[in-house]
């Protein structure tokens, strides 16, 4: 937590920078408009979509086996909805401009704008993750038993609510007629893949160290289940890369010159060659290790291949996602991008303050799961 805070301490610092200079401190330009930032919100929003592969087996499904590592599935899901927001307050310019996106005071553009439904799934997709774990946290802190038909219906609702969230931010880039990188009818279908398999890659890697360090129980069928899960959507989501591949280079056209600049470079521009190269050889090396059933159930291998596969979907849908959408510009010019010192040390910021608020969360839930924090009277 002290870790934590230091680089918090550091993220507010470069945070001021940039709250007095501006985004010219950033790497953004007027040609890249969408940099650091959006590429982690985009992310960031697929980990939080991703709390649903647990909470439609635990609460709709009955599924016991998914039930130790729902709650911490939801506490992952709140940390990154606070981390999306915080992003786009970065990407904003600052927090004095947030005026504009409360309905009745600024300008909301709804139902009209993407951006207004975002705001809107976004929050109540937040709203959601909180009341339910709280009131079932709530109910066993009392030592009382907490009751289905409160917290189903709500259950329910997150289960389309999460796949809303993740679908509204994939057609806000394919909305952008002038950018014809993201015109694509499989990336709403490929966001959902990429985010069950990242998120729950995600939750693997946290219910390891939990149930190493903590006296809270996860079992080893249940490690099994999500990988199965991870598993799956990493298959559909490599699919999806081919199609995508084959779409741009089989027949290129002029729009196919952003797929170009990512994949191959364009004009002597390659910034994001080795980025994007590493991604798909992450993401293939992770998937052909999950697919097999001996290598899947040794858990030191699962694992690793569970980190690589999330290394590589933040990469695959940050920075080769979003920056070659705006290159080259509508006019063909080619300005690269590259994030700067002050926006690493934000990023690093909201990342720390999302791991220090899931911290607090899952510690508390830990506590009261296992009995050693209860209400005395």
């Amino acid at each position: 937590m002290a870790a934590l805070t230091l680089i918090m301490l550091i993220g507010m610092y470069c945070y001021t920078i940039q709250l007095d200079q501006g985004l010219s401190v950033t790497g953004m330009t007027d040609r890249v408009s969408w940099g650091l930032y959006i590429s982690n919100f985009t992310f960031l929003v697929g980990v939080a979509a991703a709390a649903v592969m647990l909470v439609m087996p635990t609460y709709v499904l009955k599924d016991i086996d998914f039930k130790q590592a729902v709650l911490i599935g939801e506490g992952i899901a709140v940390a990154a909805l606070v981390m999306c927001l915080a992003f786009v307050i970065a990407d904003m310019g600052g927090p004095s401009v947030l005026w504009h996106m409360i309905p009745g005071i600024g300008v909301f553009n709804f139902p009209d704008s993407m951006l207004t439904w975002d705001v809107i799934v976004l929050n109540g997709y937040l709203f959601l993750n909180i009341t339910i774990p709280f009131y079932i946290l709530f109910r066993h802190y009392q030592g009382k038993e907490s009751r289905s038909r409160i917290y189903v219906p709500g259950a329910l609702l997150s289960v389309f609510w999460a796949v809303a969230i993740h679908l509204v931010t994939a057609f806000l880039y394919q909305g952008l007629q002038a950018r014809p990188f993201w015109n694509n009818a499989l990336l709403g279908p490929r966001f959902l893949a990429s985010a069950f398999a990242a998120g729950p890659a995600l939750i693997i890697l946290v219910l390891a160290i939990i149930r190493t360090f903590t006296k809270f129980k996860v079992e080893d069928k249940t490690l099994k289940k999500i990988a199965m899960v991870v598993t799956v959507a990493a298959q559909i989501n490599l699919i999806m890369l081919v199609s995508e591949l084959f779409k741009e280079f089989y027949a290129p056209t002029h729009h196919s010159e952003s797929a170009y600049y990512l994949f191959f470079g364009l004009d002597g521009k390659t910034a994001l060659l080795p980025w994007i190269w590493t991604a798909i050889a992450m993401n293939v090396m992770a998937t052909v290790i999950l697919t097999f059933h001996k290598l899947r159930n040794n858990f030191k291998v699962l694992f690793f291949a569970c980190l690589l596969l999330f290394v590589a979907i933040w990469i695959e849908k940050g920075f080769g996602l979003i920056i070659p959408g705006f290159i080259p510009g509508p006019y063909g010019k080619i300005a690269e991008y590259t994030p700067t010192g002050i926006e690493i040390g934000v990023t690093l910021g909201i990342w720390a303050m999302g791991a220090f608020i899931f911290t607090i969360l899952a510690k508390t839930a830990i506590k009261i799961e296992t009995g050693a924090l209860r209400y005395k009277k």
